[in-house]
């Protein structure tokens, strides 16, 4: 493939330099309006990555406020049962770099947070999380480097928060009929698959 930009200064013959804000916005802490977003915020992307493997980003939720923020230099995640791929966990006890992004549903403002990464189950911090009678997994402790509110134009190009623009879940496959096809699952109805999610995530959600 010709016509590719494979250094700095390559990219930056087709791209301006950063304006002093884009710069100056970048926080070495959370300060109190990071901490308003993140409070407010019931979902978080999380990138990570190690030597010998891809990149990883996966998500989190759950009710706002569900991730604590202990102090402007840390933040506590917890861990909820998932597929147990270990990916992100795996990856961060490996190298233990972290890449945040926060969204609030509505609001085009995203935050991003940037760190190390470390692994508790310390009873004193896994006990701060309970669910349903149960506890975290596990906890990352994030140590804050890097905070600054995000560009809003890929929320405002998606127009992700428009109801109008929200597709019927009937314009794809069930997900049961795309992990049989995927997994080549042919003695085993798409119908029993749907209905073994819908009760995992009833069961097993905390």
């Amino acid at each position: 493939m010709s016509n590719l930009l494979k250094t700095e200064a390559e990219l930056r013959k087709y791209y301006a330099k950063p304006s002093a804000l884009a710069i100056n916005k970048q926080l070495d802490h959370i300060d109190p309006h990071c901490a308003s977003l993140i409070e407010k915020s019931p979902f978080v992307s999380i990138g990570t990555a190690r030597e010998g493997t891809l990149p990883d980003v996966s998500p989190r939720g759950g009710e706002p406020g569900f991730i604590k923020v202990v102090n402007p230099k840390t933040l506590y995640i917890p861990d909820w049962p998932g597929n147990n791929r270990l990916d992100t966990l795996t990856n961060i006890v490996s190298s233990g770099g972290v890449g945040l992004l926060f969204f609030i549903p509505g609001f085009n403002d995203m935050l991003r947070v940037n760190g190390k990464a470390e692994v508790s189950v310390e009873p004193a911090i896994v006990a701060q999380f309970e669910m349903r009678g149960r506890v975290a997994k596990s906890v990352l402790v994030i140590h804050v480097k890097e905070a600054y509110l995000h560009c809003t134009k890929a929320l405002v190009r998606s127009d992700l928060w428009n109801p109008d623009k929200q597709l019927d879940r009937s314009d794809l496959p069930s997900t049961g009929t795309m992990y049989k096809e995927q997994l080549a699952l042919k003695d085993v109805p798409a119908s029993a698959i749907d209905s073994g999610l819908e009760q995992n995530a009833k069961d097993d959600l905390y």
